[in-house]
């Protein structure tokens, strides 16, 4: 009761709160009428929500009432057929009982299914001979039911492997029968034919004979041929169309016949002649079969997603496919017996992957893989049956074995002038046939579809032939260094003659021979790194390094790492940017081999050249020479110093040597070099060493010249200038004539001795400014005090 007091007093509350909030004001009584009607509407809606909530509830009731009845009527019932005193007890009993019978229902759709199957089968095996057409249908219904049930196997968790083994190798003992069956009547129609005689005839019927039989045959092989298309990849082998496996019987045994046993033509040291047999069957047969099959090729898949495949649609690929079985075989059966004579085998692995590259290019074969390519016979034999390790090894023993014949070559050290243009450096006889041998290599695994196999190659071979050339020609480097040093004639008994003979032009030769074979071979390997092919592999190695795992070392090629191959081949694989090349660490090698000796030929020239200069740097007459002459055509007549013969003939020796053996570019900067050296001697042992008079002079100025004029018949004209410029502008001013300017020549002043020597000596300005009007650019103007000093007449 006080709990309906309560509730009582709540609604009285609300309604007080509702009528102070829609009456405020007097104004608000006047819509009084209007309340009171929302009132009456808002009481008759919940009088039918609370209708509909009772009506609701009675109906749950009845519900809960209904389903308690049954469970007791399902529980009474599970009691008396389970004859259990419990329900638990009488619903494990039925859930038993239950099992029981799915396994039944199991149990009889896979007898309805063998009950299909067998009826497809009795209804093709009824027909296939008495109407091929007939049979076809049941066939091809088995044959999908068999790839269906296949398929659903994996979802189903391999539930039922008898029952898809049962319905498998019936529809394929269906094959076999019909296939036998099939083959066997358009061996018939062949025999008509008289395929494959050179009697071959179509006249009559036998051409509508022969195209039902191809027509049947492909009907036959419809499924399989669909099965292989959806799961095939690179490395399975492509089917052979069955017409064509029946047409090529006959072929197979003339190819028996002709490589096997005894016959003159099976020599395994001649698989040319088998590889050609199979190139003049396809040119023989190719014509026929572009007219007659082709037609029926292209009306049979051209509405199927095999007419994209060539090897069904394209009558050459076709036959092609059908001819690679029987030389497999071949193939499979030779390679045990050659495998332990290299030479066979080398031999062997080339004309096959001749014969490869001929069907791709010549008759445009690509397996049935279109842009992905055809991976070819030497591909399955070297991956697919893992020959590619002992060819590799043979081919690399063949390699060293003619790298050490060519180094032990009597003539491998010769210079070569002849296999290279007249204007380019000579390299050595070993060296251009190093260079024609890898070469040669490049071409036996230029055609090798492996990425793999191709850089195993380059860097097992041809790298580590060049590096074993590198080491050779870097050994007689240091071999020269040492016998040529100072402490060679003490520790390893180097005689003094010899020491003196490998510093003279004998030496130069050995260093030229160097120089010459590591810049060609360095040239050869950069124009290497510009050939499509080594780009194709340069581009290939760096996407594989590039997708490595996290720019950690992954195996790229066999065994070798990306830290392995980068070693070999160059720093920057695996780089962000598009620098580098194949041949980098190696070709840096060369470059670095190559300054080296030319630094080392250039310090024995100059070496030679300061020795033969020493009895002219201890001539002393410059100042004491016969008086003057004021006759320019006598002193022109000078003859050379006799000092000078020994430096003249080394330059004419030695220069006359390297102008033939090496290139312009080179020739000059040793040139250079050696001028300098010379200049270097000429200005601290004669020039600043003596005092001059006018005839002295004439008598220095003409060596210098003598000697300028013998570089430049070897080197080119003006060269030897270059680098004896500072001396050249030092006796302009140690010839200066006597006393002031006093005539012109050309419109302009010629300065006498006293005009150059009172600037040069008033101050630096006035020396440059002098020395600019004499056109004098090298010599300082402290180098020109010290000059005009040298003058016997200075200062007076």
């Amino acid at each position: 009761m006080a709990l309906d007091q309560g509730s009582r007093d709540g609604s009285a509350v609300r309604v007080e709160d509702y009528l102070n909030d829609k009456i405020q004001t007097t104004a608000d009584l006047a819509n009084l009428d209007s309340l009171l009607e929302n009132l009456q509407e808002t009481r008759l809606a919940l009088d039918k929500v609370t209708k509909a909530s009772e009506d609701h509830s009675i109906s749950l009731r009845q519900r809960v009432h209904e389903f308690k009845r049954q469970q007791a009527d399902i529980d009474r019932r599970l009691l008396v057929i389970t004859q259990s005193e419990t329900s638990d007890d009488a619903v494990v009993k039925f859930d038993a009982d239950m099992g029981i019978l799915r396994r039944l229902e199991v149990a009889q759709g896979y007898l309805e299914l063998l009950t299909e199957v067998d009826n497809l089968s009795a209804e093709a095996r009824g027909n296939f001979k008495s109407s091929p057409k007939a049979a076809l249908q049941p066939y091809l219904q088995l044959r999908k039911l068999a790839i269906a049930l296949k398929a659903a196997q994996p979802a189903a968790e391999d539930a039922a492997p008898h029952l898809v083994d049962h319905v498998e190798k019936t529809a394929e003992t269906l094959w076999v029968n019909m296939k036998a069956a099939f083959a066997a009547d358009f061996e018939k129609t062949l025999v008509k034919m008289k395929w494959p005689g050179k009697e071959l005839t179509l006249a009559g019927n036998l051409r509508q004979e022969w195209s039902r039989g191809v027509e049947t045959l492909l009907e036959l092989q419809e499924p399989e041929l669909q099965n292989s298309s959806d799961h095939r990849n690179a490395a399975d082998d492509p089917l052979v169309l069955l017409p064509l496996e029946v047409m090529v019987k006959p072929l197979e045994l003339r190819f028996r016949y002709h490589f096997s046993g005894d016959r003159p033509t099976n020599k395994i040291d001649r698989p040319e002649y088998f590889f050609a047999h199979i190139t003049s069957l396809l040119n023989t047969y190719d014509e026929f079969f572009a007219v007659y099959l082709q037609p029926i090729l292209h009306a049979h898949f051209r509405n199927s997603n095999l007419g994209m495949t060539s090897i069904f649609i394209d009558s050459t690929s076709a036959l092609v496919t059908a001819l690679l079985p029987m030389l497999r075989r071949k193939i499979f059966s030779l390679i045990p017996q050659i495998s332990k004579q290299p030479q066979l085998l080398s031999h062997f692995v080339h004309e096959l992957m001749g014969f490869d590259a001929s069907l791709r290019d010549e008759w445009g074969y690509d397996g049935g893989m279109g842009v992905e390519g055809w991976k070819g016979l030497s591909w399955e034999l070297l991956v697919k049956e893992d020959w590619f390790g002992r060819w590799l090894e043979v081919e690399k023993n063949f390699a060293l074995s003619r790298y050490q014949t060519i180094i032990d070559s009597p003539e491998s050290g010769e210079i070569d002038y002849d296999s290279v243009e007249s204007t380019a450096t000579k390299p050595t006889t070993a060296a251009i046939r190093v260079n024609d041998l890898l070469e040669t290599i490049t071409e036996r695994y230029r055609p090798l579809p492996s990425f793999s196999q191709k850089l195993r190659f380059l860097i097992d071979i041809q790298i580590a032939i060049f590096d074993l050339y590198h080491s050779r020609l870097h050994s007689a480097l240091e071999a020269y260094l040492t016998q040529t040093s100072s402490i060679a004639r003490t520790i390893q008994g180097v005689s003094r003659d010899s020491q003196i003979d490998l510093q003279g032009l004998k030496g130069i030769e050995r260093l030229t021979r160097i120089y010459g074979s590591a810049e060609y071979l360095e040239k050869k390997m950069r124009d290497w790194s510009d050939d499509v092919f080594f780009l194709e592999v340069w581009d290939e190695l760096q996407d594989r390094a590039r997708r490595s795992t996290a720019g950690q070392d992954g195996n790229l090629a066999g065994p070798m790492t990306l830290g392995d191959v980068a070693d070999k081949t160059s720093s920057a694989v695996g780089g962000d940017d598009d620098q580098g090349a194949l041949f980098d660490e190696t070709a840096g090698a060369y470059r670095r081999l190559r300054i080296r000796t030319e630094d080392v030929m250039q310090d024995s020239l100059i070496s030679s050249l300061r020795d033969s200069l020493r009895p002219y740097t201890k001539v002393n007459t410059w100042s004491s020479l016969a008086s003057p002459s004021n006759n320019e055509e006598e002193a022109a007549s000078l003859a050379l110093s006799a000092e000078l013969d020994d430096t003249v003939q080394l330059i004419t020796s030695h220069f006359g040597f390297l102008a033939r053996a090496l290139a312009a570019a080179p020739l000059r900067r040793v040139a250079r070099q050696a001028t300098l050296a010379v200049q270097a001697v000429l200005w601290s042992g004669v020039l600043m060493h003596h005092t001059f008079s006018r005839t002295g002079v004439a008598q220095f100025a003409r060596d210098v010249g003598a000697l300028c004029e013998v570089f430049d018949r070897y080197v080119g004209a003006g060269q030897a200038e270059m680098g004896m410029r500072k001396m050249t502008e030092a006796l302009v001013l140690l010839g200066l004539s006597n006393g002031r300017s006093n005539k012109k020549e050309l419109g302009q002043q010629q300065l006498g001795l006293e005009d150059v020597e009172g600037s040069i000596f008033r101050s630096n300005e006035s020396g440059r400014e002098v020395l600019e009007e004499l056109g004098l650019e090298t010599i300082t103007e402290s180098d020109a005090r010290s000059v005009l000093e040298r003058r016997l007449d200075f200062g007076s």
